[in-house]
């Protein structure tokens, strides 16, 4: 019985060693969130009509590895990608491009008729695309932004592939704070949006076009 009441007390006090431990460990390092900044670009065409008359369905990009996440990543040196410590988008970077595709298009305003893929209705066209690259790359011992976006027009009552293309933006930062790189983040991603939104319109208008020409 004295033997057991003294294992008792053994474990009591481990049991208090470890929260004493675990009260003295310094707490994580805090981690600041960041948005994607917009400066939305002027376009040519935004006093236009509405130019396309199908619907599209915006697909969220497809990623992977470090990209998949919220991690702002960075590659200081080519071929070996790191992440910027202390800081994350506020969302997956899927996301957060999906986003800034859906405001080009809402202020361009040729599509009128655009849904993103969680909505529940049916759609003549499928825009999707793989984000093959989003980081701040560092040329001559500056970073700047890179963006790689791998894009398809799918019909979507056949399935067939209507046309593809990639579409890549630069951007030098300011410096090399974070906030600068995520700035020229920003502008590179306002660039390619605007491009992807006039090749996308062009790409529908042709096929509406094909569309009259065979009735």
């Amino acid at each position: 019985m004295r033997t057991r009441l003294s294992s008792i007390r053994l474990l009591s006090f481990g049991a208090l060693g470890l929260l004493s431990a675990c009260t003295l460990m310094p707490g994580s390092d805090p981690v600041r969130l960041y948005d994607l900044p917009t400066q939305p670009l002027e376009s040519a065409h935004q006093a236009q009509a509405p130019a396309a008359d199908a619907t599209l369905r915006l697909a969220t990009p497809s990623a992977g590895g470090l990209l998949d996440g919220s991690r702002i990543v960075v590659v200081p040196t080519p071929n070996q990608p790191q992440v910027y410590q202390g800081a994350r988008w506020a969302d997956a970077t899927p996301v957060l491009i999906r986003n800034r595709l859906l405001d080009a298009f809402h202020e361009d305003g040729r599509i009128i008729r655009l849904i993103h893929a969680d909505t529940p209705l049916s759609a003549d066209l499928e825009l999707t695309s793989d984000l093959r690259t989003f980081q701040s790359e560092y040329r001559d011992g500056r970073p700047e932004g890179v963006i790689r976006l791998d894009a398809r027009l799918i019909d979507s009552r056949s399935r067939q592939l209507h046309s593809s293309r990639r579409f890549t933006q630069r951007q030098a930062a300011e410096s090399e704070d974070i906030a600068a790189v995520v700035d020229a983040l920003g502008l590179a991603a306002d660039r390619l949006a605007q491009e992807l939104v006039d090749w996308t319109v062009e790409q529908i208008a042709e096929r509406q076009a094909r569309q009259q020409q065979s009735q």
